[in-house]
């Protein structure tokens, strides 16, 4: 299992990806999908605090396999928030 450091650096990357983007649009097309670009950025921050609560919040006490379920959950949830926010990004480039 990769490190709970490196989780949450992947967390960091991910979301700031999407953010970043949001960001890329809105200053190459100004004026337009203002409110969904917003909507997508405060689901992104929304996403990213669930997940670092989720693994600060871990039982590290438990047994090593149900740690590990855990964290692995946290990381496919990562991916598939991220992929979902995504698409919504792409969705709104599509109807500029």
């Amino acid at each position: 299992m990769a490190s709970v450091r490196n989780l949450k650096k992947d967390i960091e990357y991910l979301v700031f990806e999407v953010v970043s983007d949001c960001f890329t649009f809105a200053g190459l097309h100004p004026g337009r999908q203002t409110e969904e670009l917003t909507d997508i950025i405060e689901d992104a921050v929304q996403l990213r605090n669930d997940l670092f609560s989720r693994i600060n919040g871990a039982d590290l006490s438990a047994a090593p396999e149900f740690r590990k379920a855990h964290f692995n959950e946290v990381r496919k949830d990562l991916f598939t928030g991220v992929d979902r926010l995504f698409d919504r990004l792409s969705e709104v480039t599509r109807s500029k």
